[in-house]
């Protein structure tokens, strides 16, 4: 078993802005190139289906794991996207990874015309897709059967105790997005070092003896020099009210040269245990400068 705070560092990358087929090829190829070890894609109205771009994401490249980050699971009937999750990891020769998230945008729902219900009742569902799929993965009649023995990793990330409860005790790798509500519940805004150091400490606790074995995700925000992370005032649509000091010490933050966010992330791991790191696609040439200086 290997300790959190000296397990091998994986790279990931969310990718989201490609609208052509030949645009999503050129993209993952990219990134598979550039030493990444996962491409993840979201679930969003207006954006591409996510199970089906992951199934040309694995046409497209040769050994690069492919994930989502997350599925919204209040979207899926459980046995259905089980079925769903382990035909394309079937056919990608067992390289999926499904990450999975209750839902939080209202707006969403109401262009799904499906119901906006309480939060409870999101993660009940999220409770109840993780147990229906490890069910079906390892079900001897699932056909297609998904290629890896246990079936694909699951990735469950959230903000609240429930869900990280939940996450500590079923997931194959936590998830902590870096964000919070607004004050007033109106859209995220990036969570401060503490608030989000608290998180992690609460899973370590959860996790017990389980956090030898449970990889430990987050966000890559940003990769900024020196010189550019004091005019910082928005990440991505969420709101940003944090300091120049406190987003050199935020864990989904990376400032300096690709040296010293190098060492960052090696120091992030021993304070934190945190090994895999998902940066979003805008900052992938530049956070590949940073695998270089790791590797």
């Amino acid at each position: 078993m290997t300790s959190p705070h000296n397990r091998p560092l994986r790279f990931g990358l969310v990718v989201f802005t490609p609208a052509t087929r030949a645009q999503w090829v050129d993209k993952v190829r990219r990134a598979e190139s550039l030493g990444y070890d996962v491409v993840s894609v979201s679930d969003h109205l207006g954006m591409p289906a996510p199970l089906a771009t992951l199934a040309l994401v694995a046409e497209a490249t040769e050994r690069i794991r492919i994930g989502t980050l997350v599925l919204n699971t209040s979207f899926y009937q459980p046995t259905v996207l089980a079925r769903d999750i382990a035909t394309v990891d079937h056919y990608a020769g067992g390289r999926v990874e499904v990450g999975l998230g209750a839902g939080y945008d209202k707006a969403q729902f109401d262009r799904a015309g499906l119901p906006w219900v309480a939060a409870k009742e999101r993660v009940d569902h999220l409770e109840r897709t993780v147990l229906e799929l490890r069910k079906v993965f390892a079900a001897p009649d699932t056909v297609p059967p998904a290629a890896q023995p246990k079936g694909p990793p699951i990735l469950i990330a959230g903000r609240g105790p429930r869900v990280l409860r939940l996450a500590a005790e079923h997931a194959d790798i936590v998830g902590f997005t870096g964000t919070a509500p607004v004050r007033d519940g109106d859209g995220l805004r990036l969570g401060g070092p503490q608030e989000i150091g608290r998180r992690i400490a609460e899973v370590h606790g959860l996790l017990g003896e389980r956090a030898r074995n449970v990889e430990l995700n987050v966000p890559i925000h940003r990769v900024l020099s020196s010189a550019a992370s004091g005019a910082v005032t928005d990440v991505w649509q969420n709101e940003l009210d944090l300091d120049a000091s406190q987003l050199a010490e935020l864990p989904s933050f990376l400032v300096g040269s690709p040296k010293e966010c190098a060492d960052q992330l090696l120091e992030r791991r021993q304070k934190y245990g945190l090994s895999y790191f998902s940066v979003l696609e805008p900052e992938m040439e530049t956070f590949a400068k940073v695998i270089e200086e790791l590797r």
